[in-house]
């Protein structure tokens, strides 16, 4: 008799670790995060559009560049998951011919330059770059100074005549590339 009480027990108990496990976050858990989802998004004109969702970290008195973020290596250009790119029609990013589709977004950040990674491989957490081989493109940026810090991680689009140019600003750095139609 306490065999079967104590089967039974470990059998609900099994039950409900796995359905408390198979539980999806709410969004109410992602925005609590330290590096809260953020997205940007810009109209290309005729119904073309590019969206990124990223999560957005905090400086937090850190240095990021340099620092917590070395020069020279692939960083997940964010935080939490995998930053994405998703471009409904074709485009050029930085001069790279990028065919409509989904992507995830990498950078090698440098003082004076950065390369944006455009990598064909989706769905990863962000520090699971699977290499160069999945690499679609390695874009340049256009790195500058900001004229004030930047507490939060930020991704933006600046609406050009003929794109946007995306920007990737935190603590004191900014790297922009230009995206077109």
């Amino acid at each position: 008799m306490k065999i079967r009480i104590a089967t039974s027990c470990l059998t609900l108990l099994l039950f409900a670790s796995l359905a408390f496990a198979q539980q999806a976050p709410s969004p109410q858990d992602k925005a609590a995060r330290p590096s809260p989802a953020a997205n940007a998004t810009c109209s290309l004109g005729d119904g073309a559009t590019i969206s990124i969702d990223y999560s957005s970290p905090r400086a937090k008195g850190r240095k990021i560049f340099g620092g917590l973020v070395p020069y020279g290596e692939v960083w997940r250009l964010g935080a939490n998951e995998a930053t994405t790119f998703v471009t409904t029609s074709d485009v050029t990013v930085g001069g790279t011919k990028v065919p409509a589709g989904s992507y995830t977004l990498f950078a090698v950040p440098n003082a004076d330059n950065w390369k944006l990674i455009i990598s064909k491989k989706t769905g990863e957490w962000g520090t699971n770059y699977a290499g160069a081989g999945s690499d679609l493109a390695r874009v340049p940026m256009k790195a500058s100074t900001l004229p004030s810090p930047m507490e939060n991680f930020t991704i933006t689009f600046d609406k050009t005549g003929s794109g946007c140019t995306m920007r990737v600003e935190w603590e004191k750095t900014r790297a922009s590339v230009d995206i077109t139609k």
